[in-house]
């Protein structure tokens, strides 16, 4: 090399890795050499950066909701690397080639991390599917029920066969928000109401909707933010039968109950809702017994004024959490390698993640299901792989601060929570964005495509 080391980096003494050489932005190696820079990471877990692929961080148009600076900022200090966001809540959502193209100007100036973005699937859009897909859209996003945004429209049962028709067309993934409109869904105002008003059984209709959409239509398909264990053996039935199906459960679902939204009010409020200590445990378990794919925050956070009203059903439902995903799997003792699968490796391949150097995305007609593309370099420990990497601290504790957040608006109902394992450094692309304190540098974030 011509700086005379073997390395520019060389990370030293974490466990499972004690020598991890980095050049040029990539793992070179692991092993030892001789570098510009060394750290010593002796008694500290080293993972792969978190691919969080379910964010809300409204930009353009809503970003005093949060916005990408203040989202990406709070992904770097939770050891996040990759942020996938959602087309529903900036302005214009993202249903056609020029509001994505509007988003990915604010995220490659304002993103402290790498990201992607997701297209939305709404009626009366099919035709500008083709376009999003060569803009380099992650997936595309349909809602079965009213999203809680009127100019993001629910996919009823045409648009969405149609949708996915095309997707499986185009070899695009299409996620759902697997919940549907019923009469029960707004009767009363209270929490109990709001939590009677959304039983599982919605969503588990839900989710066997979109499950024989998705085998009529030969779709690759994703369901997010499942919240009971009923759900994940639906897709799990489903993949047996060689339907082409994924599903995503989010933390707050692993560690939070019903009664904590009762107690802790709107900041616990989510759709689907949280469910009750024994759903919890039976959700956790299929988490531990392989059965749930990918896990992400489902960040979606807004101002205070929103989030106060005397009728429970008026505020608005979203949990922020984007920062401490990595914690919050940490302090449910789940194996280190699981946590690395479901929140990097995992992610990285049902996405078919690439470099993000290319401008336009590479086309082709092979299933997600055929293989990984060897040009992926997301998502793992590997010589070649894009150097995105966490530092960790596994038996740190630390108590949650309103003044530790990042977001624009500094509420979750994860604040006043003890937590074990602390980010302790944060890596991406071999460059410091988080060093265990503050956020280091300058937005460097690119933007990631479908390679396969």
């Amino acid at each position: 090399m011509k700086t005379g080391h073997d390395f520019d980096l060389l990370i030293r003494g974490a466990n499972p890795h004690p020598a991890i050489g980095i050049a040029g932005g990539r793992i070179a190696a692991l092993a030892e050499g001789s570098a510009r820079e060394e750290i010593a990471a002796g008694g500290l877990l080293v993972l792969p950066g978190v691919i969080d692929a379910h964010v809300h961080f409204n930009e353009p148009g809503r970003a005093d909701w949060e916005g990408i600076a203040t989202g990406s900022r709070a992904c770097a200090a939770g050891g996040t690397t990759t942020f996938f966001d959602m087309p529903l809540n900036s302005t214009p959502p993202v249903t056609d080639a020029a509001a994505f193209h509007a988003k990915r100007a604010v995220a490659e100036r304002e993103s402290f991390v790498d990201f992607a973005l997701w297209g939305g699937l709404v009626p009366g859009n099919p035709g500008h599917l083709e376009g999003l897909l060569d803009c380099g859209v992650i997936g595309l996003k349909a809602f079965m029920a009213h999203s809680g945004i009127d100019d993001f429209q629910k996919a009823d049962s045409a648009t969405l066969r149609a949708g996915m028709q095309r997707a499986a067309e185009l070899g695009l993934l299409v996620a759902v928000h697997a919940e549907i409109d019923h009469p029960e869904m707004r009767r009363g105002s209270s929490i109990r109401d709001y939590l009677a008003s959304r039983p599982i059984e919605i969503e588990l209709e839900a989710i066997r909707i979109a499950i024989d959409l998705a085998g009529e239509t030969r779709c690759a398909l994703h369901i997010v933010h499942v919240s009971s264990a009923r759900g994940v053996e639906l897709v799990a039935d489903a993949r047996s039968r060689g339907v082409d199906v994924t599903c995503e459960t989010c933390p707050h679902y692993l560690v939070l109950t019903e009664a904590d939204m009762e107690r802790l009010g709107a900041v616990a409020k989510c759709a689907p809702p949280l469910r009750s200590e024994s759903e919890r445990r039976e959700l956790l378990k299929k988490v531990r017994a392989g059965n749930v794919t990918t896990i992400g925050s489902d960040h979606s956070p807004s101002p205070m004024g929103m989030k106060t009203d005397a009728d429970f059903f008026k505020i608005w439902g979203g949990i922020s959490g984007c920062q401490h995903v990595l914690s919050l799997l940490f302090d449910l003792s789940l194996p280190v390698q699981e946590i690395a699968e479901l929140t990097a490796a995992n992610v990285a391949d049902r996405f078919g993640l690439g470099s993000g150097d290319a401008d336009t995305l590479v086309r082709t007609d092979m299933r997600l299901r055929t293989g990984v593309s060897a040009s992926r370099v997301k998502g793992r420990i590997e010589p070649g792989m894009d150097a995105d990497l966490v530092l960790i601290d596994p038996n740190a504790r630390t108590t949650i601060a309103s003044g530790q957040l990042h977001y624009r608006h500094k509420h979750s109902p994860y604040v006043g929570r003890e937590l074990r394992g602390r980010v302790m450094r944060t890596f991406l692309r071999g460059q410091t964005v988080f060093d265990g304190d503050a956020i280091v540098g300058r937005p460097s974030g690119r933007l990631l495509q479908r390679t396969a």
